[in-house]
């Protein structure tokens, strides 16, 4: 049987990229393919040892760093890879790998991150945030979106089999894309964290500075709570405007190499979470280390924190809400054991994924 599998891009690391990694493990002669790759992220994912095909959008300029500025282009780059000799087709899928022309002798299996955000729930803010909301240039990004959303429906008829990363997003697919999916939740390298031996007097909070994961409500909730310590962890676009909220008691440490972030996160007294996420890694993480989870109860953080056992939630990305879920989660922290907080972030380890998905392709390779 021969077996291709297929990523958006692979250019650096982050959650859809390991897990790409952990099925393409379990498929170790199976062929790749994606839009751009670069050498040093195939050699950290282990990949260097398959047959990795990238598009033409590899050799247009600047693609490496700057690829999603051909984001037009992504619906026939991804048509071009010719997959008529496969038996088998996974794909990897937060954009446009789920695309890939198949044939009806063929099973195609995609793992879904998410629909499209930038097409479909995040339309208007990606318009907004890039300046293309109004003006010929936002009438013509808007023309451009409404075509990719009208190709990224059409060519969900080319997957025979949806996995979606959690409930959260099960329920997205079938709304926009009006299919059934089965859930695994993704691979966390739960076993790379340990609870520490002693704890330190502080939050943590750990992200991307980007505008949808809230950074800036954490700081401005800590900056009214003069007496409680805030660690703040990542870079990103945001970092200077985060920079300007913070007060005293909150330290921004910026980028951390990742022995340094398991120091700060298994010390923490919790891990705070604003975002709405798909599924959401760090949050897990966190619990990997035994560490109780304040996180905004949306999205991918109700799969994975279960409340007053390993987390605390709180209802609206407001400041007022998060104060309130860090001065509530004081009054009970004594009742959270780091023993049942780190057992159950187990049930979400790489172990469990691949044996899952192992099963999962199996046994659609059975009724077919």
């Amino acid at each position: 049987m021969k077996v291709a599998l297929v990523q958006d891009w692979l250019t650096v690391i982050g959650g859809s990229e390991n897990v790409f990694k952990e099925i393409a493990s379990l498929f170790p002669e199976a062929d790749v393919f994606t839009l751009v790759a670069r050498e040093e992220t195939l050699e950290k994912l282990g990949l260097k040892g398959h047959k990795v095909q990238t598009s033409f959008i590899q050799r247009l300029p600047f693609a490496k760093k700057k690829y999603r500025s051909y984001l037009p282009l992504f619906p026939l780059a991804v048509e071009q890879f010719d997959l008529s000799g496969y038996d088998l087709i996974i794909s990897s899928s937060h954009a446009v790998a789920k695309g890939v022309l198949t044939n009806a002798n063929q099973i195609h299996i995609c793992y879904c991150h998410s629909p499209m955000r930038y097409a479909w729930d995040l339309n208007h803010q990606y318009l907004r945030e890039s300046g293309l909301n109004k003006g010929l240039k936002g009438f013509l990004a808007q023309y451009l979106l409404h075509r990719i959303r009208t190709w990224d429906h059409i060519s969900t008829n080319r997957v025979d089999h949806f996995i979606a990363n959690s409930k959260y997003i099960a329920k997205r697919i079938k709304k926009v894309y009006g299919r059934d999916s089965d859930v695994i939740y993704p691979n966390v390298a739960t076993e790379d964290f340990a609870p520490a031996a002693e704890k330190g007097d502080y939050f943590v909070t750990c992200s991307r500075f980007v505008p949808y994961k809230k950074i800036d409500l954490i700081v401005q909730a800590f900056a009214q709570m003069p007496d409680k310590k805030l660690l703040v962890i990542g870079d990103g676009p945001d970092f200077k405007k985060v920079s300007k909220l913070a007060v005293a008691n909150t330290v921004l440490l910026g980028y951390q190499t990742f022995d340094k972030l398991k120091a700060y996160l298994s010390a923490a007294k919790a891990f705070v979470f604003a975002a709405e996420e798909d599924f959401g890694i760090l949050p897990v993480e966190a619990q990997a280390c035994g560490v109780p989870v304040i996180a905004f109860g949306k999205g991918g953080a109700l799969e994975s924190v279960v409340e007053n056992k390993t987390g605390v939630f709180f209802k609206n990305q407001t400041v007022p809400d998060i104060i309130a879920a860090v001065q509530h989660f004081d009054s009970i922290q004594h009742t959270f054991d780091p023993v049942a907080i780190r057992e159950h972030a187990e049930s979400f380890s790489t172990g469990r994924f691949k044996a899952q998905m192992l099963q999962f392709v199996q046994s659609k390779l059975k009724q077919s």
